[in-house]
């Protein structure tokens, strides 16, 4: 018999925990998500390699009908053109299917951490809980002003592993929650819970027992 309530969940939210409390949850602004994804930084690096190959293959042209094997003398510059504007079809590839990717792009706030997912042509979901988050930012480009909306940008410095019996620095490259209209709540949200969170893990500001036989704490600072 099939459960309606989950068959109506996304894939993100059936990663959720049973013990976990969704708090947020919500999808970039469309409009500006597929803005960003035209006007992204391969845009004017296309627009002048494109027209570079235009006057090219115009010139080609040019030659061919003055030349006379006429059309036969383009065919093969015709061909090396085509390939050579390489960078130009994949950033158009890129534009055209950022619809897509924006189907595939969710974010969710619970009581434990963050769950993104995203993706092209494949499909990810990615959770940082709050203990290894360190720093919560806002970041709002050119677009993102236009249109009304943020990023809440989540990084964190993970002091790390051992390589040959030395201890090394990892950075954390971050996650983001992109293009939505209510960063500052959530920025605020994500904040707390990152406090509160982060610091009774590495400082503890209640007393525990001795044994621990599992966490089963319940975060109560928001209620």
């Amino acid at each position: 018999m099939v459960d309606h309530k989950l068959a109506s969940r996304s894939d993100l939210e059936l990663m959720i925990g049973k013990d976990e409390k969704i708090l947020w949850k919500g999808r970039p602004n469309k409009k500006c998500f597929i803005l960003e994804g035209i006007f992204n930084p391969l845009l004017p690096f296309a627009l002048v390699w494109g027209l570079i190959d235009s006057l090219v293959l115009v010139g080609f042209a040019g030659a061919a009908v003055a030349s006379k094997e006429g059309g036969i003398a383009f065919i093969i510059p015709l061909i090396f053109i085509l390939f050579h504007m390489m960078p130009v079809w994949i950033y158009l590839t890129g534009a055209i299917l950022t619809v897509r990717k924006y189907q595939h792009t969710e974010y969710i706030v619970t009581d434990k951490g963050v769950y993104i997912s995203g993706g092209l042509f494949s499909y990810t979901c990615e959770m940082k809980p709050f203990s290894e988050l360190s720093r919560v930012n806002i970041h709002r480009g050119i677009i993102d002003q236009m249109i009304g909306v943020g990023d809440v940008v989540l990084t964190s410095n993970n002091v790390a592993d051992m390589y040959g019996g030395v201890r090394k620095s990892r950075v954390f490259p971050g996650i983001r929650i992109c293009d939505i209209p209510d960063y500052q709540n959530v920025f605020t949200l994500i904040k707390q819970l990152q406090t509160d969170i982060y610091t009774d893990t590495m400082y503890p500001n209640d007393l525990r027992p001795e044994e621990n036989h599992g966490y089963k704490t319940k975060y109560k600072g928001l209620e």
